[in-house]
């Protein structure tokens, strides 16, 4: 499945668009898994964008950031809002309270397993 991811960076107005390929299943089919892959491949998008092809890619997680499911086109999108910019990704063919859910999971258990030394 194809889907757009849309990059506003912090002291900009010039949105950046990249469409995404996700190998998984259609939404429907989503586990939370794919719904973790999804997000990080959002992320993925907004450091590319971020550092302009011009140092190595930094690792991405699911922490620091702000994120809501809402309505758009056909079905739903994600908004993730981060201190560098803000992101939105969809639509997605999912009901938004299941993504939501879905999405709290993910983040919750990358959560648990980070460790603070």
């Amino acid at each position: 499945m194809t889907f757009d991811v849309e990059v506003l960076l912090k002291g900009t107005d010039e949105v950046v668009t990249e469409t995404v390929t996700y190998a998984g299943p259609e939404p429907p089919g989503w586990t939370d898994s794919d719904v973790r892959e999804v997000m990080l491949s959002i992320l993925r998008v907004f450091d590319r964008v971020n550092r302009k092809e011009e140092a190595e890619p930094d690792e991405v997680s699911l922490r620091g950031l702000s994120w809501i499911v809402t309505a758009a086109g056909g079905g739903v999108a994600i908004a993730i809002e981060i201190p560098s910019g803000a992101i939105a990704a969809g639509p997605f063919d999912l009901a938004a309270d299941e993504l939501t859910q879905m999405i709290a999971r993910v983040i919750s258990s990358s959560l648990q397993g980070s460790a603070v030394h």
